[in-house]
């Protein structure tokens, strides 16, 4: 790899990102990139009345995520040192897709572009592909209030807009590696021989 590594580890609501990336970090060594979820404020309205509040979310993730990677991209990427982050900055738009319409989210398109296409994008995407019982017995487990508004529909064509953007990504970049987990089948948290063995291919994919 010629570029230092930018890991980003990707998945829809209850995959495990932030466990893995923080398990992975701590493993490799490497910075990590921490997305906060719980200080957005308008999560709880959102969950209440997606129509009404998701223009306000989604632009708050957006700004909230671009200040994080151009810090990062000032402290770390333009000094050459590896970064590893429980998410990829397209997911703004894989959200946004599904809560914003007409003039608002063409509108939100632009500035995401404009915030976006000159910052640091991912050389390696770590993927954890889940089913719907998987997420809910996963959201359940960690217990935050407004996830539990969350509706079995949403979360289900979430998982197929997560399928379709990581084709989408590795169509435009011919230079972005994807690794697969299968997190229905692939217990990081509890089973040692099942991080480990992701790890392992994390650190073939970076030699």
């Amino acid at each position: 790899m010629n570029k230092a590594p930018f890991i980003a580890v990707e998945g829809p609501i209850g995959a495990g990102k932030t466990t893995l990336a923080s398990m992975l970090s701590q493993e490799l060594g490497f910075p990590m990139i921490n997305e906060i979820v719980e200080d957005n404020p308008y999560l709880d309205k959102f969950y209440d009345n997606i129509e009404e509040w998701s223009f306000q979310l989604e632009m708050f993730f957006l700004c909230h995520r671009y200040k994080q990677l151009e810090d990062t991209d000032r402290d770390y990427f333009k000094k050459g040192q590896p970064v590893l982050s429980d998410y990829h900055i397209y997911k703004n738009v894989i959200f946004a897709e599904r809560t914003l319409h007409g003039q608002q989210l063409e509108k939100y398109k632009q500035i995401y572009h404009l915030l976006t296409d000159d910052l640091p994008k991912p050389n390696i995407i770590i993927y954890i592909k889940a089913s719907l019982p998987t997420l809910l017995h996963r959201i359940e487990k960690r217990g935050r209030p407004f996830e539990r508004k969350i509706e079995k529909k949403y979360l289900e064509q979430l998982i197929t807009d997560y399928d379709t953007a990581i084709r989408e990504l590795q169509q435009r970049d011919p230079d972005l590696t994807v690794l697969t987990i299968d997190g229905d089948h692939e217990d990081f948290v509890m089973s040692k021989t099942d991080f480990e063995r992701i790890a392992r291919q994390v650190k073939e994919l970076i030699k």
